[in-house]
């Protein structure tokens, strides 16, 4: 079993949103390190209520795109949440990826560059107004750097466990040794004991990232180069179906928890020695939505 229990990642699907702070309350209750929330279905929003609707986890953005709102707007919000939640908020912020930049109709520059400024402009406009920790979204050894020099923490999203130690060798050593210092990653999981019909999951839910650039570059740093290389030529030739087919089982395990209750809470286990101190389950289900997955989670987590 892990020391603890690991932080979750929640979603405030439209229809079930009443739900969903009624599943953050169950959250809480059982003991999960965290509630992060990814940037869909307004997840702002889904923070204030958490302030709200909980009493003692920690939660926060995992995490909000910085183009979505002006830096003021969100300096607003980070503070009044950092205020009215007894400082459990952590502002997870970060620069998207290209896609998003065209649904939001923004021109982003450069990321790192972004990111600084934000970050400046958020500090200058929030002024003596207390902010919460703020946490940036990294994957390559630039940004991680960047989290060390001005953040209080960094997440990953489908970071490769083997690279992990890579990756954190970017950040200064009174950082890696920081308790306080976040350090996450949202870690897709599903949980069956049908582990071919988990992996098949898995496989769908990462099959987005794989087309994005910024994702197959950091996959290749971590090893991954012929993988991301048939990716590539799939997606150039437009055959997008065989996309799931060259994330390898191999990748999987790496990038991914699937299978048996007791073979994720081991892989967890190997996540904390990694040097991942906050572990995010990213749930999903063969056998429903996330309400099902959570309920699975609930199961594998009850002893």
């Amino acid at each position: 079993m892990p020391r603890a229990l690991p932080a979750v990642s929640l979603v405030a699907v439209p229809g079930r949103r009443q739900a969903t702070l009624e599943l953050a309350r169950e959250i809480e209750r059982c003991g999960f390190a965290g509630i992060y929330a990814p940037s869909v279905f307004a997840n702002m929003s889904l923070c204030e209520a958490l302030a709200h609707v909980t009493e003692r986890i920690e939660f926060g953005t995992s995490i909000a795109p910085i183009y979505a709102r002006t830096v003021g707007d969100f300096a607003e919000s980070a503070t009044f949440l950092h205020e009215v939640s007894g400082a459990r908020f952590r502002f997870g912020i970060g620069v998207s990826h290209a896609p998003a930049h065209v649904r939001l109709g923004v021109t982003a520059g450069k990321p790192l560059g972004d990111i600084r400024d934000f970050v400046e402009k958020l500090r200058a406009h929030a002024g003596t107004r207390a902010l919460p920790p703020v946490i940036l979204a990294t994957l390559r050894k630039g940004m991680i750097a960047l989290a060390g020099e001005i953040a209080q923490g960094l997440v990953f999203a489908n970071g490769a466990r083997s690279h992990m130690a890579d990756s954190l060798a970017a950040l200064p050593a009174a950082k890696r040794d920081d308790a306080s210092f976040f350090i996450g990653n949202m870690i897709p999981t599903c949980i069956s004991d049908d582990i071919e019909a988990a992996k098949a999951v898995n496989r769908r839910t990462l099959s987005h990232y794989a087309l994005l650039a910024n994702y197959r570059n950091y996959w290749k740093e971590a090893g991954y180069v012929e993988e991301m290389a048939a990716i590539e030529e799939a997606v150039s030739a437009k055959r997008m179906e065989d996309v799931p087919k060259y994330l390898t089982d191999a990748w999987l395990a790496d990038c991914t928890l699937f299978g048996p209750a007791a073979r994720v809470r081991e892989g967890l286990e190997a996540w904390l020695a990694a040097g991942i101190r906050t572990p995010i389950v990213v749930p999903s289900s063969t056998a429903g939505n996330q309400m099902k997955a959570f309920a699975e989670l609930f199961a594998a987590f009850a002893a």
